[in-house]
């Protein structure tokens, strides 16, 4: 991934206290979903999606719902990794790998919550992709409705029909 220029650099960097309370404010969002033990504070999580955005290559900003939609993403990513990490070392780190023929078979815990959002998300995504967009907008990127249907460039009833639809079945896939 390579970074941005210097002129692309120097505009996000101007940017960035304009839009600062508003990231804040979807970090926030996102950490309320958190355990309340969770390692990232909202400042982390501001810090970390920026790192990721500057990063973005040939990245063009079609509006303000746009960035903030790729902001919301690249929270959710960083959450999902951070979940994906824990997990990891809670299960052992890079310990040996030993067959199941070798021992017990290993217990069949739920996996974290962000993790399971996320594969469900996937699998949204696979079945209906505005569905799934619809879940990041109004989930993860707070947006309205009608925010909503301007981003994606449809009706706010396209947009009620289809988030109840997601919700159902991300209830149903959670379950």
């Amino acid at each position: 991934m390579a970074c941005l220029g210097s002129a692309e650099r120097a505009a996000l960097d101007e940017l960035l206290p304009v839009v600062y309370p508003e990231l804040r404010r979807l970090a926030k969002r996102h950490l309320f979903r958190q355990a309340p033990w969770h390692p990232l504070q909202t400042t982390d999580l501001v810090s970390e999606a920026y790192l990721k955005l500057a990063h973005l290559q040939g990245m063009v900003w079609e509006d303000r719902l746009h960035f903030f939609s790729v902001a919301s993403c690249a929270m959710r990513s960083l959450l999902v990794d951070d979940a994906r990490k824990r997990s990891y070392a809670k299960r052992g780190g890079n310990t040996a790998e030993v067959s199941l023929d070798d021992g017990p078979v290993p217990s069949k815990e739920r996996a974290p919550e962000a993790l399971a959002i996320d594969l469900a998300l996937r699998r949204l995504s696979a079945l209906d992709p505005r569905q799934s967009q619809i879940v990041e907008l109004r989930f993860f990127g707070g947006l309205s409705i009608e925010e909503t249907a301007i981003a994606l460039e449809v009706s706010p009833a396209t947009v009620n029909r289809e988030w109840a639809k997601a919700k159902a079945w991300l209830y149903d896939e959670l379950r």
